[in-house]
């Protein structure tokens, strides 16, 4: 059984996958922020609820892998299983609406993109540590009872 076939882990690596993203985009603006004409990009938000649905909350299609309901008896609904793309990108970058432009259009604001960049930080550990403590509990409970 493979770690993502748990939903939550999924999610989480689907998370991961988003702030990852973020950021690449984030330095990509830094790295143009005196490239005349270059505008600042953003990815859309995180939807953990459209995510889970299978329609990929950052623009990039369902992330999570859920098996496919089984119908045992006549009377059962017939369910949809959740789409897999795994190997997709995670987020798409959209144009952000900075408010400063210079004389040579450049549209990226310096200050604006630290916040962002700090802000990704802090949500990719917040990540990391919910993922941390989800493992210490599968570990927990898989240990024998009084070891």
């Amino acid at each position: 059984m493979n770690i993502t076939d748990i939903p939550l882990f999924s999610m989480l690596k689907g998370r991961l996958g988003y702030l990852s993203d973020r950021q690449n985009v984030i330095a990509e603006n830094i790295a143009n922020a005196n490239t005349p004409g270059f505008v600042a990009r953003d990815v859309k938000p995180f939807d953990i609820a459209a995510y889970t649905q299978g329609t990929g909350g950052a623009g990039a299609g369902g992330q999570l892998s859920v098996a496919a309901p089984v119908m045992t008896r006549p009377n059962h609904m017939a369910g949809t299983p959740l789409r897999s793309t795994n190997d997709q990108k995670y987020a798409r970058a959209v144009k952000a609406g900075d408010s400063e432009t210079t004389l040579d259009g450049n549209a990226v604001v310096l200050e604006d993109q630290m916040l962002k960049l700090t802000e990704t930080r802090m949500e990719y550990d917040a990540a990391i540590s919910f993922y941390q403590k989800s493992m210490g509990l599968l570990r927990m409970a898989a240990r024998r009872p009084g070891s």
